[in-house]
């Protein structure tokens, strides 16, 4: 079939590793195709499965604690080589513990960008991409109430490139919030807002955060009124920013 060799890359192409001109090409190929589409969300879904069950036993900073305190030397008399050796691996124990802090805050934070990746994509392979098709805000922002916690502004778009598609409830990390799809020049931009107290985020999450090299969207995050913003695709990133601007305005 001539899918089989679009199918033979899906992998690659949600993990994010293929050249920019291909993933473009992959991009309108997935969205044109029912089977491909179909194959991408449900690779996007195992994928997210397996990373809430791996953070599920992740180990707790009180057992860490635990097993540094049941591994660490006593104090013995006089100075030996043994207890040299001790302090030594005490040493290289807490360089490790503060390696695997700094990693881990690192990895949590591309975690986010890959699950907001994760949810652009699927979206976009889905039949049905919105739940609420209007570019009118008026009648999108209305279709949220009752169904997020939380209410939001939706920026005035006259004068601007930018059209509305419509919206859609969606969830991060099982925290409900409302996905909304924007064009611009034949690029479809997906806006995520969600509650910023209901997300577990990492500390270092902020305006300044980058999107690992691996997902292959611009993408640009920011807090606001008690709301966490997310606007990503595969449009430039001026349009990435200018569609961020016209929220943080409307708001």
């Amino acid at each position: 079939m001539v899918c089989e060799t679009w199918k033979a890359k899906l992998d690659t192409y949600l993990d994010g590793e293929l050249p920019e001109a291909e993933t473009r090409t992959f991009d309108g190929h997935v969205r044109s195709c029912q089977s491909c589409s179909a194959d991408a969300l449900a690779r996007i879904q195992m994928k997210r499965t397996i990373q809430v069950a791996g953070r599920r036993f992740t180990p707790s900073a009180e057992f860490r604690r635990r097993v540094q305190q049941g591994i660490a030397s006593k104090p013995r008399r006089g100075l030996s080589l043994g207890w040299m050796f001790a302090l030594a691996a005490a040493v290289i124990l807490a360089v490790g513990a503060l390696t695997l802090t700094y990693v881990g805050t690192r990895s949590d934070r591309g975690q986010v960008f890959s699950e907001i990746a994760d949810l652009h994509v699927a979206t976009l392979a889905s039949s049905s991409p919105v739940d609420v098709i209007s570019t009118d805000r008026h009648t999108v922002k209305p279709w949220f109430q009752g169904k997020i916690p939380f209410a939001f502004d939706l920026p005035e778009l006259r004068n601007s490139e930018f059209s509305l598609l419509g919206g859609r409830m969606t969830y991060l990390d099982q925290v409900p919030g409302a996905h909304l799809i924007y064009d611009v020049r034949k690029h479809h931009i997906s806006v995520f807002v969600f509650q910023e107290r209901s997300l577990r985020l990492p500390g270092r999450l902020n305006e300044n955060s980058s999107a690992p090299k691996y997902v292959s969207f611009n993408v640009e995050t920011w807090s606001q009124g008690g709301l966490r913003y997310f606007v990503i695709g595969d449009a430039s990133a001026a349009d990435i920013d200018g569609l961020a601007r016209l929220f943080k305005d409307a708001s």
